[in-house]
């Protein structure tokens, strides 16, 4: 599919200890979404303009990410600290309504502890291929030990091949698009910090009591261990909902993006159909 390139305007929010940056555009409830590894808010180049016909999206570069990635590992690059971020985001904005929470790979687990930590902010919860596992799991070692030793040594390019390969396929990073290259290797030194978090574990109690309506998304080609998070997630969530992205692996908002803005505005207008009227933050 060819696109045309979309610029993203930023803008900036003050919070304690450092600055948040995102880029904002529509209008009407707020639609939030958080990117996954080695990425920052130009990750949703597709989905922004098309999400913004319904919603008012906002979407953030994580803090430690570009364009402020700052010297890693750094204490602020955790996933805790960065749902605070977005919560502050989100309280920051006028009108006062709930959003649609939309969360992908590392991503959904930022989403996952947002609504944790601040279900009353959350309209409707959207976890495309979360990698988490849960805490009665066993830790395993990082499948990126190599990718930290390729870093450390300079070999940037060679590390991210490694990382993005294993998430989404062999072969990926070679034929991966010049923009995405170039957000990655900006975001590169984030993997310092978030490999001392690998095995951070989200509560099966906390998924089991998410109150607000939850939609699963997975790449149909991505690698099994996608799924598996999705399937324990229906265990626990019942209600859930499942879409499977066709012709995409775990880049599935990039690689099928029309297919993936459509699941995520039926779902999101499900939702809305619940709530008829935005509902204030209380």
């Amino acid at each position: 599919m060819t696109h045309t390139r979309t610029e993203l305007p930023p803008d900036a929010l003050a919070l304690d200890g450092g600055i948040l940056h995102y880029t904002q555009a529509g209008a009407g409830a707020p639609l939030l979404l958080i990117h996954g590894s080695l990425c920052d808010y130009r990750y949703w180049r597709w989905q922004i303009p098309a999400l913004a016909e319904h919603y008012h999206v906002l979407a953030a570069s994580l803090r430690g990410c570009w364009p402020e990635p700052g010297a890693h590992p750094q204490a602020g690059y955790r996933i805790q600290a960065q749902a605070q971020d977005l919560i502050g985001l989100l309280r920051a904005q006028p009108g006062g309504q709930t959003a649609h929470i939309v969360g992908h790979s590392r991503g959904a687990q930022v989403a996952m502890s947002l609504a944790t930590q601040a279900p009353e902010l959350c309209r409707s919860l959207t976890l495309a291929d979360p990698a988490f596992r849960f805490d009665d799991e066993p830790e395993a070692a990082p499948f990126y030990t190599r990718t930290i030793e390729q870093l450390r040594a300079g070999d940037i390019d060679g590390a991210l091949q490694g990382f993005i390969d294993t998430v989404n396929g062999e072969d990926t990073w070679r034929r991966m698009v010049g923009w995405f290259k170039d957000m990655a290797r900006d975001n590169a030194v984030t993997l310092m910090s978030q490999i001392l978090e690998a095995n951070l574990a989200v509560r099966r109690q906390d998924a089991a009591a998410l109150a607000c309506p939850l939609l699963l998304v997975g790449g149909a080609n991505s690698p099994a261990k996608y799924g598996t998070r999705q399937d324990r997630l229906q265990q626990l969530v019942p209600q859930a909902q499942r879409v499977r992205i066709a012709l995409a692996a775990h880049g599935m908002n990039l690689a099928n993006p029309r297919a993936f803005n459509r699941a995520i505005l039926q779902f999101a207008a499900t939702a809305d159909a619940r709530q008829p009227a935005a509902a204030p933050l209380r």
